[in-house]
Order: C-alpha cells, then sequence, then structure tokens
C-alpha cells in the first residue's frame, strides 16, 4: 500500500507576518505542524497497523524550512520525505496549491493508493486542498473522515462526521481522505524515528518537476485574491442585565440591542 500524507508547516498564530500581497510570510517565521495534519498522520500509521508493508510518504509545499515537519513526521513514523519548494510557488492560493501537489503526485508518484490530508489548515481554514486534488487526479474522497474502520488493498472503509451525525463509507482505492480532529492521539516521536529521521534524506522538487507553466504556479495560478488581511480588535466592553424583576422586559432590552448587529 502506498501512502501519501499531505501536511503543512502553518504559522505560529502569535508570530503571523503578511507581505504587500496580504499573503502570509512563512521565511524566517516560527512554524508548526498543522494540528489536523497530525490527525491525518495518525490514520496513515493505523492503515500501516494493518498492512505492515505499507509505505508512508509525507509531502508539503513551502520554503526550505518545512523540511523540519517533514522530518517530524518521519521521527513519527513515515517512511520518506518530499518537499515541494520554488520561489514561484509562493503565494500560493488552494487551488494553485492542490494543482501543484496533483502535478507532483501524478509524475513522482503516480503509484500512490491512498491520498490523506487535514480536513483544514489552521491559517486558511477553507477545507479545499484536499476536495480539489481528488478533483484534479480525478478520484473519489471521503471529507471528514474520523475513525479507520477496515482496510484492504482495494478498498478503505472509513467513519465520518456528517451533520447529523456518523456515516460509515466505503471507498474504492485508490482515492483521497480528509481527516478531521478525533478521539485519537497521535503518536509521538519514537528514539528509532527521530535517527531515522535525522539520517533522511528529504527529495526537493521544483517547479520544472511538476510540468506546470509559471502562470499555473503561485500568485500567477492563483484566481483569488486576498484584499485585506488583519487582526480583529478585541472588545472586553459588555453590560449586564438584572432579569430577577421583570424578565419580558430584560428580553426585550437584550432583543434590541442584538438587532444593532444584524
Amino acid at each position: 500500500m502506498k501512502i501519501v500524507v499531505c501536511i503543512k508547516q502553518v504559522p505560529d498564530t502569535s508570530d503571523i507576518k503578511w507581505s504587500e500581497n496580504n499573503t502570509i510570510i512563512r521565511e524566517g517565521v516560527e512554524s508548526i505542524l498543522n494540528p489536523y495534519d497530525s490527525y491525518a498522520l495518525e490514520m496513515a500509521l493505523k492503515i500501516k497497523d494493518k498492512l505492515p508493508s505499507s509505505e508512508i510518504t509525507v509531502l508539503t509545499m513551502g520554503p526550505s524550512q518545512a523540511k523540519d515537519i517533514l522530518k517530524r513526521a518521519i521521527a513519527t513514523g513515515a517512511d520518506r520525505g518530499i518537499l515541494l519548494s520554488d520561489k514561484k510557488f509562493a503565494g500560493a492560493d488552494t487551488q494553485a496549491t492542490s494543482r501543484t501537489i496533483s502535478a507532483i503526485i501524478r509524475n513522482k508518484l503516480h503509484d500512490t493508493d491512498i491520498i490523506i490530508c487535514g480536513q483544514f489548515a489552521i491559517d486558511g481554514d477553507t477545507a479545499q486542498t484536499g476536495p480539489s486534488i481528488a478533483a484534479h487526479l480525478n478520484l473519489p474522497q471521503v471529507t471528514y473522515a474520523k475513525e479507520l474502520i477496515d482496510v484492504d488493498e482495494s478498498s478503505i472503509t472509513i467513519k465520518k462526521d456528517t451533520d447529523y451525525g456518523y456515516q460509515t463509507v466505503k471507498m474504492m482505492l485508490p482515492g483521497i481522505l480528509c481527516v478531521t480532529k478525533n478521539k485519537e492521539i497521535p503518536r509521538k516521536f519514537t528514539i528509532k524515528g527521530t535517527i531515522k529521521a535525522y539520517n533522511a534524506d528529504i527529495e526537493t522538487y521544483s517547479l520544472v518537476d511538476t510540468g506546470l507553466t509559471p502562470k499555473e504556479v503561485g500568485i500567477s495560478g492563483s484566481p483569488t485574491y486576498v484584499s485585506k488581511a488583519f487582526r480583529p480588535q478585541r472588545q472586553k466592553e459588555c453590560e449586564f442585565f438584572d432579569y430577577s424583576n421583570n424578565p419580558e422586559e430584560t428580553t426585550n432590552i437584550i432583543a434590541d440591542k442584538l438587532s444593532n448587529f444584524i
């Protein structure tokens, strides 16, 4: 079983910096592994528990410092790491990002059985990249995946979140999973894994390796544009209402106050 886990290095929310194009500056900024991607990696490791011959490749796109999270993933149990890094990739939205990742999977990892992504990224929260990869590669997908039920060489059965509870879905492979937060506790580094990560050679690919043109990646290949990015102002003012004497009157006052925000 060939598994690709798409992970992302996201900036620490206390250290976000913005470029003149209103995109997040990632170079030189303290970064962490996107929390949802840790659940995606745990899902891959559970598949490998059931099918020990599986190979897990972790894949990310970003500056050279993103090698750090690939090595962390290898220390946790992944087998190899791939970095997509090129200045022309900078400023990519979810469409350009998914197009780039899909191209490298198609060209370099074409025998992949399962692609696993985190459902969200905390620096964007759009939940679009995984489904977009599925569209580019014309693969079936299961979103909001929470629990691995069963897996074999040809299919995977997943318990997924829905608006009304849970649903059990069987997907034929190859396919894509988008994993959301769940009750599983993602694994930590092991001593053996840390030694492996230290000695690991991270494969690095650039625009040339994707087969795409400069107009299809980065800002040039992004149909969306961030017109403004800012930190919301925090206001700590509040009003207290005593409803003990006249609940109806107090309710009307609160309703009137709230109507000013609609």
